[in-house]
């Protein structure tokens, strides 16, 4: 357990994950994790495996990992645990994480004037040992994209690393016709969902904004 700047006491928190943009979203919502612990799992899809369930699989296994991890280390013993996997897929064909460039470019191409869905699985574990997940499912539809928008955009580097070849809260958000669900799942962590897991579990979410300016 950790004090706050009013002199409570909550319990410490884990972010399973190496990501930026899952800690900056964490941090729009008041959480500041007091350890990152990314987990280094086989991220390879499993034969017909549907994306949802991909998603939540990920998600699980990368909690897991941190977890054995966390319990080894006596001030993170009894620390909640927050894990995340975002899916980008069109119909049941899950894109990659695009490392290079024409994979990225083969992404585009297929994401370019139609309908996709994201799937972001997250996982709470408590200090008792629970978990809670859940995935969140969200439409986005891209623009026809023109040629030199599609060149522009791959010289950029931003897709690297990226589900589906793209970051919606950068360049690629250009792209996006309609948004149908959660904007920061897409990003890659629910907000509402995963505050409201922790909130149910009893972790004082809200303690921070008491001091907020």
């Amino acid at each position: 357990m950790k004090p706050n700047p009013a002199g409570s006491w909550r319990p410490r928190l884990i972010l399973a994950s190496a990501s930026p943009r899952r800690l900056a979203l964490l941090q729009q919502a008041g959480l500041e994790p007091d350890a990152v612990l990314p987990a280094d799992i086989d991220e390879t899809p499993r034969r017909g495996e549907k994306p949802r369930d991909y998603a939540r699989r990920l998600a699980r296994e990368k909690a897991e990992t941190a977890l054995a991890v966390a319990r080894g280390r006596e001030e993170l013993a009894e620390a909640f645990l927050i894990s995340a996997d975002t899916v980008v897929a069109v119909g049941r064909r899950i894109l990659p994480k695009a490392e290079v460039v024409d994979e990225a470019a083969q992404c585009l191409r297929l994401l370019s004037g139609r309908v996709h869905r994201v799937y972001t699985g997250v996982c709470v574990v408590t200090p008792s040992g629970k978990f809670r997940e859940r995935v969140v499912e969200t439409r986005v539809r891209f623009k026809n994209l023109s040629r030199d928008e599609l060149e522009s955009y791959l010289a950029s580097g931003e897709w690297r690393g990226k589900a589906g070849g793209y970051a919606i809260q950068g360049l690629a958000g250009c792209f996006v016709v309609k948004l149908v669900g959660s904007y920061t799942a897409v990003v890659g962590l629910p907000l509402h969902e995963t505050v409201a897991i922790l909130d149910g579990e009893g972790y004082p979410v809200r303690l921070s904004w008491l001091n907020a300016v």
